[in-house]
């Protein structure tokens, strides 16, 4: 992993990623998740939110369909699914979907973290349907 995407605020969240574990920050102060990660809560101003392991499990809120990929490596997996999921624990994840035709897929239905080595060799959560 590159060291721009690492630092002392996002190690946590990216040390999850190679474990197979979503990690979110809570604020016990004002019993709020976050995502992403951020040095202080972004709903009051309690500092350093803990880590937590998230459920894995959300709702896809909404999605597009990519047909003409950014680089070479993402043309080569056209099309693919850009998502934002809800998560059962409250934040929005920006996030693919994977293991689904596209026009399959219905706002609001249930969804699941799955981890894989992104087109670029990057290790992230994607999400794919809950009966998948």
């Amino acid at each position: 992993m590159t060291m721009e995407r690492v630092n002392t605020v996002t190690q946590p969240y990216w040390d999850g990623v190679e474990q197979g574990k979503l990690m979110l920050q809570y604020c016990a102060a004002c019993n709020v998740y976050q995502y992403y990660a951020r040095p202080l809560c972004a709903k009051c101003p309690a500092a350093e939110p803990e880590w937590r392991e998230a459920s894995g499990n959300g709702v896809l809120y909404s999605y597009s369909v990519v047909y003409r990929g950014p680089s070479p490596a993402f043309q080569a997996i056209v099309p693919y699914v850009t998502a934002i999921v809800e998560l059962e624990e409250g934040p929005r994840m920006f996030t693919n979907i994977v293991d689904a035709e596209p026009e399959s897929l219905r706002v609001g239905e249930p969804v699941r973290v799955v981890f894989r080595d992104g087109p670029e060799g990057l290790r992230l959560p994607y999400f794919t349907p809950a009966g998948a």
